[in-house]
């Protein structure tokens, strides 16, 4: 049976999104031969996680603990990366990446309002929460 977009649901309107922006994003970061979740270890090694380490950074991402080496070993093996720091040439490699992944958030927040976004994720947010 067929669903218009007006009947379906937040879940499924979740899952759709998380598929098109790793699928976007992997687009993006593919020229420069890396995945999303390696360029999310470079942000957590550049200090931009808070204060969490590659690991906890990449958890909500990663299935299983051995996996991590499959994202950090390339950068480590770039000269990007030593342990949870990025080297200068990890740096100037995440400032040059950074212009490329801007550009696409703002592709992917086009017609958003600041106001909705933040309204969009304060709502994720707590219903997280709720579930958790």
């Amino acid at each position: 049976m067929y669903m218009s977009d007006d009947n379906k649901p937040i879940g499924w309107w979740l899952k759709e999104v998380d598929r098109l922006l790793e699928e976007s994003f992997e687009r993006v970061l593919a020229d420069d031969g890396l995945t999303r979740r390696q360029w999310q270890a470079l942000n957590a090694a550049a200090g931009h996680s808070a204060g969490h380490t590659i690991a906890e950074a990449l958890s909500p991402f990663l299935s299983r603990a051995e996996e991590l080496a499959g994202v950090t070993g390339p950068l480590i093996e770039r000269g990007w990366l030593t342990g949870e720091t990025l080297t200068p040439d990890g740096e100037r490699a995440l400032q040059a990446l950074s212009t490329k992944v801007q550009a696409q958030r703002r592709r992917v927040t086009a017609g958003v309002s600041d106001s909705e976004y933040l309204t969009t994720v304060g709502v994720l947010r707590r219903m997280a929460a709720n579930l958790a």
